[in-house]
């Protein structure tokens, strides 16, 4: 896959909640990088396990609605490629939709994502629906 198809696929794999299929992207050594973590959150997951797991403790807090891809840039280098996105979630606890803005840098290489680097944006919240 090319690295414009493993972030397609990744989107839609994270829409349908298969989050061993999402963490199988990933190198076995691949990492994810959050600079703008917030208090509770890693900065940094090292490993395909690890990321696996951090998927599988965050999935029980919200369903992801639906993922739009902005814009995708192609870079000089052909393994990174940097993509603006929104996530649209709601909330399970609460029931609120979320809205996340993000900006993510991702060097893929034969189909495996080796460094995904997430500059999220500040989420918003809306109340339930109805």
């Amino acid at each position: 896959m090319t690295p414009v198809e493993v972030l397609q696929r990744r989107q839609e794999l994270l829409i349908g909640q298969d989050l061993e299929g999402f963490a199988g992207l990933f190198a076995p050594d691949g990492v994810i990088e959050i600079p703008s973590a917030g208090p509770g959150l890693p900065g940094r997951l090292e490993g395909r396990a690890a990321i696996a797991e951090f998927s599988r403790r965050t999935a029980t807090g919200m369903r992801i609605d639906g993922f739009e891809t902005v814009a995708v840039y192609e870079t000089a280098d052909p393994e990174v490629v940097i993509a603006e996105t929104v996530l649209r979630a709601t909330v399970a606890a609460t029931g609120e939709s979320l809205v996340a803005p993000s900006i993510q840098v991702v060097r893929i290489r034969d189909g495996q994502i080796l460094l995904f680097r997430d500059y999220a944006g500040r989420p918003s919240l809306a109340g339930p629906p109805g």
